[in-house]
């Protein structure tokens, strides 16, 4: 959802959506020893820009990457939205949340808790 060199911090809806994308994302060959799962708590109403799954081109989920990298160039640039709701493409009833560090809120995200988070070797065999 963006391009290399336009910050952004990705979160997710679920914890299990969290492990998804990452084993999705990773290589292969690459086993993580550990992660740390960090709970946020956003200002109060915060602005959100959604994005539908309506709203993306038909093939948005297989080859339109340059598209959606568009719309969070967009997002991050204009800085209007603190949080741009998308679908996740691995499971797309469900959404990322991804946050633009160049807003004037993002300093108001608080960190709530950190905990260990092992991830099941068995992910990446």
């Amino acid at each position: 959802w963006n391009s290399v060199g336009t910050p952004m911090l990705y979160t997710s809806e679920f914890r299990s959506l969290a492990v998804l994308e990452l084993a999705v994302h990773l290589p292969y060959i690459i086993k993580p020893e550990a992660y740390f799962l960090i709970t946020i708590e956003l200002p109060t109403t915060p602005k959100i820009h959604v994005v539908t799954p309506e709203e993306l081109k038909n093939d948005w989920m297989y080859t339109a990457q340059k598209h959606t990298q568009q719309i969070g160039d967009q997002f991050v640039k204009k800085g209007n939205f603190l949080v741009l709701k998308v679908p996740s493409v691995i499971v797309p009833q469900e959404s990322n949340y991804l946050l633009n560090p160049l807003h004037a809120d993002f300093d108001k995200i608080k960190i709530v808790k950190t905990e260990l988070f092992s991830l099941d070797s068995r992910l990446f065999n």
